[in-house]
């Protein structure tokens, strides 16, 4: 099968388009790099022709209230350049919990997503995937001031970008789910531990505080952001990847 790849350069897009290519598959990765807008639509109904499925990886540039507006374009976009194609699978990639964080900006914005595609003319997929491990730095950054990183007791079960790729690739080679698939790693964590589990792994002499109203997470309730009945679990365990 022919796969376009939309935000195939990045984090995730590249190692989608490493496990397509190796099963088999014809991947082509597109991005603004290689030309393709997925807000004015140029490249865009080039980088679809012939294509069998549709994977959008892009996301918005910022995670503030502009947010909805870019997947809203985006979406329209796309969709419409997918159905003039003729693919017949359209897959995103979302979060674990997404519309359940209405305080989030970023979080309204990946619903709407979500709803976009639903409504839409492609039958389509949905791998909803909890926090990256990746990402747990960039976590602890919003809220550290000098020798202290404030982060709330907020539950979180971390998922190795690695394993969502394959997850995503896998979905994509199959048939339309008309649903979604959640994913998440094999342990959970309240995010203050998190953090101090890293630090530690890090040799970074910081402190954690528990602050339940520190960073984004704050705005998360209850364990929303952790996988329920149903979901795939990953392989990679957190304490593993940071060795």
């Amino acid at each position: 099968m022919k796969f376009a790849v939309i935000g195939g350069t990045g984090l995730i897009g590249s190692q989608v388009v490493r496990d397509l290519n190796a099963a088999g598959h014809e991947a082509v990765p597109h991005s603004l790099s290689t030309g393709v807008d997925v807000l004015t639509g140029q490249g865009v109904d080039a980088a679809l022709a012939g294509a069998d499925v549709v994977v959008n990886l892009t996301n918005s540039p910022t995670f503030d209230d502009a947010s909805p507006a870019f997947f809203q374009t985006s979406m329209d976009v796309l969709l419409a350049s997918a159905r003039r194609s003729g693919a017949g699978h359209f897959v995103i990639l979302s979060i674990v919990g997404v519309d359940q964080v209405p305080g989030l900006d970023y979080y309204r914005a990946k619903t709407l997503q979500e709803d976009i595609l639903k409504a839409g003319p492609v039958p389509y997929s949905i791998v909803r995937a909890t926090q990256f491990m990746e990402f747990v730095e960039a976590v602890l950054s919003w809220t550290a001031d000098g020798d202290t990183v404030r982060l709330p007791r907020t539950p979180v079960q971390p998922v190795a970008a690695a394993d969502v790729a394959a997850t995503v690739a896998d979905v994509a080679a199959g048939p339309p789910l008309g649903g979604t698939l959640d994913l998440a790693g094999p342990d959970t964590y309240p995010l203050d531990e998190l953090g101090r589990i890293t630090l530690a792994a890090k040799g970074d002499t910081r402190s954690v505080t528990t602050d339940d109203t520190a960073g984004m997470f704050a705005a998360v309730h209850g364990d929303v952001l952790t996988a329920g009945h149903g979901a795939r679990i990953a392989p990679t365990r957190y304490t593993d990847w940071l060795k």
